[in-house]
């Protein structure tokens, strides 16, 4: 079972790759925090918006929130976002010097920060293996049968155990693309799907036919 997790993974890695262009700590920390309920074109429009004219950590922790509240607006909640940020910025200044800490308790005593946004920014930014896990993760492990979860939270941990640290961090960008391409939410494209033989759902389907 473990060695069809595995092979499975790979494949969903290989045909689903995501590619992170910016890597800086602060960035991904703040982008991750916008895109929380948010559509990654809603997001990604909401971080260029908010990063341009050279705003930093420095700069986003002298600013009050709705001063943020124009440019981030794009991706939804935007005034407990706005709030989030600057008291995360302010809090990077004070504490830590400006940087992002490489620790998950330290990060999610951030305002805002939750377990998956701590553990894209350990991943992305630091290359430390770390599990994230939003609904696109926890609905395709649990729909292969690779778990059986009910909540992310659990699904991080269950993941962990049967997956090899090396793949944690790649899966989640995966899964996404994963999720978004082929296994929606309500009608998977199963027909078209690379790992649909080793996929629960799929077999269990197949079998009622």
């Amino acid at each position: 079972m473990e060695r069809t997790i595995k092979k499975t993974a790979e494949k969903i890695i290989e045909r689903f790759p995501k590619t992170h262009t910016n890597t800086d700590p602060y960035v991904v920390l703040i982008t991750t925090i916008l895109s929380q309920r948010s559509k990654d074109e809603n997001t990604e429009k909401a971080a260029m918006q908010l990063f341009q004219d050279g705003w930093d950590v420095q700069a986003i922790a002298g600013k009050p929130p709705e001063a943020l509240y124009d440019r981030i607006k794009p991706s939804g909640l935007y005034r407990q976002k706005a709030k989030n940020i600057v008291e995360t910025s302010k809090i990077l200044i004070e504490k830590y010097k400006g940087k992002v800490p490489s620790d998950i308790e330290k990060l999610t005593q951030l305002p805002g920060v939750g377990r998956k946004t701590a553990n894209i920014v350990l991943w992305v930014s630091f290359s430390i293996p770390a599990m994230a896990v939003d609904t696109h993760v926890h609905r395709i492990a649990n729909r292969l049968g690779w778990i059986s979860t009910t909540t992310p939270e659990k699904s991080e941990f269950a993941l962990m155990a049967v997956l090899d640290p090396q793949l944690w961090g790649p899966i989640n960008g995966a899964m996404v693309e994963f999720g978004k391409a082929v296994c929606k939410p309500r009608t998977p494209l199963c027909s078209s799907c690379p790992v649909k033989t080793a996929c629960d759902y799929f077999l269990s389907e197949e079998s009622k036919k």
